[in-house]
């Protein structure tokens, strides 16, 4: 089999067509929305958490944050000062998922 002989336009438009041609555009990846939340107690909130929060079955500083739209430290510093006033008791804890619930006794 004899070789086929080609002109430079048919080189060029051979070489362009190849698999290299174009190039895979990566993706910049998936950009979650910035949580805006407070550092500090205003008085709003601070009335919603003495209120709110002794109602809820399940607490968690994490459950405490998204409701009340404040950081983690934050919420696991009002779920210390709730187990100080008697409202809150601890189910279970680690350093990872502090596990409270609401006092029945105290209602």
């Amino acid at each position: 089999m004899a070789k086929e002989i080609k002109t430079k336009e048919a080189k060029a438009r051979a070489a362009l067509s190849g698999g290299k041609g174009k190039r895979k555009k990566w993706s910049k990846g998936k950009v979650r929305e910035k949580l805006n939340n407070a550092v500090l107690f205003d008085k709003a909130t601070f009335d919603r958490l003495t209120v709110e929060v002794p109602k809820m079955k399940l607490i968690t500083p994490a459950t405490v944050s998204e409701r009340l739209k404040v950081t983690g430290s934050l919420a696991r510093s009002a779920i210390k000062y709730l187990i100080t006033l008697g409202k809150v008791k601890t189910v279970n804890y680690h350093s990872a998922l502090p596990i409270y619930t609401r006092d029945v006794a105290e209602e």
